[in-house]
């Protein structure tokens, strides 16, 4: 496939002079030279527990290769992932097998048991920016960090003020810092509403994130979904705006949203966990083959969805 040079990267001031070329080759790791972001999560064993590794979704029986851990790493390694975001735990317990993989530590999750209208939402932070750099001293191609905040919750003031210090201290060291932006609780009526869902990414860039992952607005009376998004892409300036992948849907039409959201809205890509590592092992990877094809080839949707269904391939 054709190459091209890559872009250039705006390197933050707070990233020490003596950080920049790592932070550099990171942002560079993680984007293929695009500025695009193809984030597979797996963090979803403590945001959604079990539920999205066993049993059923609207789109039929979950595979029986999710349930066990191992699927997202062999995902991760055998396919084409800007990086794998997970919690420290499961990334010490498996990483050492797959030391090709670029890690992104999340440093704070909590479950879905308790529901917003029992008690808004914190995430509280398990660990620290130092405690991620130890899995890099171990071997590990840690290259970012990840958090989770929620605007509008009655608590978001001590997680803005946490997650400022998370983007602070992967700066520091050279790391990238990606947040997850959720307006919610009992004070937000509408979590999709395009103008909020603009808010929290503006959030994000005075926070100094680096990617901020946001859920995909609903359209409103005068713009469509696609069209209504462009607002929180501005919003956020030089942090680059990724996508939720949400729950599992059919390849062809999650593939058409991706595409409109990074090629009408302006979005740098997006964060897919469910509609990967449900599938079994080989269509997994073709999946991740099917959306780093768009995110940073930029091919078409037919394209792509040829690659998820295994009639072409992708690869960087």
């Amino acid at each position: 496939m054709a190459t091209q040079a890559p872009v250039n990267v705006n390197i933050p001031a707070d990233v020490p002079s003596s950080q920049t070329t790592l932070y550099e080759e990171n942002f560079q790791n993680v984007t293929k030279g695009t500025g695009r972001l193809m984030l597979f999560a797996g963090d979803q064993k403590v945001e959604h527990l079990n539920d999205d590794f066993y049993g059923k979704t609207k789109e039929g029986p979950i595979a029986a290769d999710d349930a066990d851990p191992e699927h997202l790493f062999r995902i991760a390694s055998g396919g084409v992932v800007g990086c794998f975001a997970s919690q420290l735990g499961l990334i010490a317990r498996y990483g050492r097998d797959y030391p090709d993989v670029p890690y992104l530590i999340k440093l704070n999750s909590k479950t879905n048991l308790i529901k917003t209208n029992q008690r808004d939402p914190r995430s509280l932070p398990w660990m620290t920016v130092a405690d991620a750099l130890s899995l890099k001293d171990a071997g590990l191609n840690v290259v970012g960090v990840g958090f989770t905040l929620y605007p509008g919750s009655e608590f978001e003031s001590e997680q803005i003020c946490e997650a400022a210090q998370v983007c602070l201290d992967a700066h520091r060291h050279g790391l990238l810092a990606v947040l997850w932006a959720y307006p919610r609780g009992s004070a937000v009526p509408d979590e999709l509403a395009p103008h909020l869902i603009a808010g929290a990414t503006g959030l994000g860039a005075t926070l100094g994130a680096d990617f901020c992952k946001v859920n995909y607005p609903k359209g409103d009376a005068e713009r469509t979904p696609a069209e209504a998004f462009k607002e929180a892409v501005q919003a956020a300036g030089r942090t680059r705006v990724i996508t939720a992948g949400g729950e599992s849907t059919a390849a062809a039409g999650f593939l058409q949203t991706l595409h409109d959201q990074i090629f009408i809205s302006g979005a740098f890509g997006s964060a897919t966990g469910r509609n990967i590592h449900q599938k079994p092992l080989a269509e997994a990877i073709r999946m991740t083959k099917a959306i780093s094809a768009i995110t940073y080839g930029g091919w078409s949707v037919t394209d792509a969805v040829a690659v998820a269904d295994g009639e072409k391939d992708y690869s960087i």
